[in-house]
């Protein structure tokens, strides 16, 4: 069998972190690196899972301040606690301004927000988190940093534990059984597609239907299906704008800035018909 150049590079690359950092570091590597959720306890998960930061030109979290507050953070009691918020999909404005743009939206819930990359270890700050938000961006970026600071294991880990968790965009998609069904360019090369599977299924944000006049390429339907072409098996939830699950144990709700039929998700599968799902529904996954 053959291996490929980096398939070789990764073995040389761990081989030298066995020696140089100890066989406790290696250990916590690989099991990062080979990380699946399995036999997983869905019963304590809390969270909200925004298709996107905006809604129409409402600004960045608008739409959503209320959703963040009444539905996560006054259950949950996060008022005083520390929320740890995770900005690695963010490339063009930078860390710090991502941190500051998301205080200023939220500012006027009080919150104690702390984002990680002012962390000497990260692994640290999530296991001292009370809630974890995870911004939006491009999710090959996110998924890269988040396999880099040994992070998907643990998040995952946490929040089926019962730590809320609130994501957006890319930060949605991750929550979901893989990142496959993003809508982004890989920029960079992660460890793994498998994220947190805070929700067992495929999640794709921001979805429009349709192709705008003038555009020859796929619609998001054609590449959905691409998809599940390639993965039969799997389920795919699509969310419009201004949309989002809140997830309380094993059951979800949708939820929608707007009325059926504009706001309803749309859920996929292999050879089977599209359907529809109207705002405020709950159901068991």
């Amino acid at each position: 069998m053959k291996s490929s150049r980096r398939d070789f590079l990764k073995v040389a690359a761990l081989g030298a972190g066995a020696t140089l950092l100890g066989t406790t570091n290696l250990q916590a590597d690989e099991k990062e690196r080979t990380f699946v959720p399995s036999n997983r306890d869905y019963s304590k998960q809390k969270a909200l899972l925004l298709s996107s930061s905006g809604y129409k030109d409402t600004g960045f979290l608008t739409h959503a301040v209320d959703w963040i507050n009444d539905l996560i953070i006054k259950p949950n009691n996060l008022q005083n606690k520390k929320i740890v918020f995770i900005p690695y999909a963010n490339l063009r404005a930078g860390y710090d301004k991502f941190e500051e743009k998301l205080k200023k939206a939220l500012e006027r819930l009080n919150l104690n927000i702390v984002s990680i990359h002012h962390a000497k270890d990260p692994v640290k700050e999530i296991e001292n988190a009370d809630c974890i938000f995870v911004g939006g961006g491009n999710t090959f970026k996110l998924v890269h940093d988040l396999y880099e600071n040994k992070l998907v294991a643990l998040i995952s880990q946490k929040v089926a534990n019962g730590t809320p968790y609130i994501g957006w965009s890319a930060g949605a998609n991750v929550a979901g059984a893989s990142m496959m069904t993003t809508n982004d360019m890989p920029i960079i090369e992660p460890e793994s597609f498998n994220t947190f599977s805070i929700f067992p299924h495929q999640i794709n944000p921001h979805f429009i239907s349709g192709k705008p006049v003038g555009h020859n390429g796929e619609s998001r339907e054609e590449r959905l299906e691409e998809f599940l072409i390639a993965n039969q098996n799997s389920t795919v939830y699509a969310l419009p704008e201004g949309s989002a699950f809140l997830i309380d144990g094993k059951k979800a709700k949708f939820i929608s800035m707007q009325p059926a039929p504009v706001g309803s998700a749309l859920i996929f599968k292999y050879k089977k018909d599209i359907e529809k799902m109207a705002p405020n529904t709950v159901f068991e996954y």
